[in-house]
């Protein structure tokens, strides 16, 4: 019989890889973010409104429409993910960067990123959390409409990225819409990966 808690190791697993990503990566590349993260960004530049506001506001309010969808359990995930991730992305800028400097190269920055993302929010989607406030956006448009989830990912990053052009250059775009193909692929793979018995 399973435990209540036995998802919880591979759900923390799947926020330490996250937090790896993003300071050693995504910290120090040029590659612009889609997602929550993105749209903050975009807010920030033309409301003067702080990240740190918007940021919190969206994700929350994400958090409650997903459990709305998928109950209570869902929400207890997406707090813990979005706590761990605060917690290992805090040990890693004790601890230092861990690999090297790539970001004189965007497009190893894009691919790079793109798989710690995807790898680490696939398993944080895959034991029934969340491990931001996209995450649950994407699941519930997925539930709610019956698409893939990787397309789900794809159409709120190419939102954001597509606002995002009206102040940052295409070219810099371009290394996100790589590194958000990857990881919406990724995490749908995980997600469906059947275990054999």
């Amino acid at each position: 019989m399973r435990s209540k808690y036995s998802h919880l190791p591979t759900l923390i697993l799947g926020s330490a890889i996250l937090a790896f990503g993003m300071f050693n990566i995504h910290s120090r590349s040029p590659v612009t973010e889609g997602g929550i993260l993105g749209m903050t960004l975009f807010i920030q530049h033309w409301f003067c409104i702080s990240p740190a506001f918007s940021g919190f506001v969206m994700d929350v309010s994400l958090f409650l429409l997903g459990t709305k969808y998928f109950g209570k359990e869902f929400l207890g995930n997406a707090v813990t993910a979005s706590l761990m991730f605060s917690v290992f992305y805090r040990i890693y800028e004790h601890i230092g960067y861990m690999l090297p400097d790539i970001s004189h190269s965007p497009l190893m920055c894009a691919i790079l990123g793109g798989i710690f993302v995807g790898v680490g929010v696939g398993l944080v989607v895959r034991q029934g959390g969340a491990a931001g406030g996209d995450d649950s956006l994407a699941l519930v448009l997925s539930h709610r409409f019956g698409w893939s989830i990787a397309n789900c990912y794809l159409l709120t990053d190419l939102t954001v990225l597509a606002l995002s052009l009206s102040y940052i250059p295409f070219s810099k775009i371009a290394y996100s819409l790589i590194t958000v193909m990857i990881s919406s692929k990724i995490i749908e793979f995980i997600q469906n990966y059947k275990v054999k018995a």
